[in-house]
């Protein structure tokens, strides 16, 4: 978390002896780690805690999950992931890598499905491009999701911000919510990797402010 003044620390306090913090208003901190050729930094809520990952054939995957939940039984999950060397395809934008996902959501659901492109975004130097996509009756449930999809030097990253709830006929692809856990995410920036330099990086925490 980013440094604060005595009276907005003050006034966080007193906020929080009038109501409980909510889910949506737990602390943030912030994610550095190297993916491949770069270091992906982004901020999550201290609600969420890392329940899988895995790197296999040029492909790398984190999940994250509210405390008390897991791979199989999630209402959230933020996923992280990498694919190595996709920066070299000529044919492969940001939009077009966002699309890819939602047509994954569109096969599984086509009846519910919906989507809310929020636009091509900077974050930092990279290109990314943001959409929400969602599944209004996917199995049992319906599940909708914040995409970010940035263009790294080398390989391409997504960061995904999903949430399970009961079936409808549309997924909340508009709610407001999404562009706040837009914002609870970033700073989102992708950096070199120093040579020798190691966790917390200190070479992206400049970036990542």
């Amino acid at each position: 978390m980013g440094i604060r003044t005595s009276a907005v620390l003050g006034a966080a306090m007193l906020m929080a002896a009038i109501r409980p913090l909510s889910a949506e208003d737990m602390p943030l901190f912030k994610v550095i780690s190297p993916i491949f050729s770069q270091l992906v930094a982004f901020s999550m809520p201290a609600r969420f805690v890392t329940v899988f990952e895995n790197t296999s054939k040029g492909h790398y995957t984190r999940e994250a999950v509210p405390k008390g939940e897991n791979t199989e039984r999630w209402t959230e999950m933020i996923t992280v992931t990498g694919e190595k060397g996709l920066s070299g395809n000529a044919d492969m934008t940001p939009e077009k890598f966002a699309g890819s996902i939602g047509d994954g959501f569109k096969r599984a659901c086509p009846d519910s499905f919906a989507e809310n492109p929020l636009g091509a975004r900077k974050f930092g130097d990279a290109d990314a491009f943001v959409a929400v996509v969602g599944c209004g009756k996917v199995g049992d449930h319906s599940e909708t999701a914040l995409i970010a999809v940035i263009k790294g030097s080398a390989d391409y990253y997504t960061i995904q911000w999903a949430e399970r709830g009961n079936t409808m006929g549309e997924p909340p692809v508009k709610d407001g919510k999404w562009t706040e856990r837009l914002a609870k995410l970033q700073p989102i920036a992708v950096c070199p990797i120093v040579p020798g330099e190691a966790a917390p990086y200190p070479s992206c925490i400049g970036k990542n402010k």
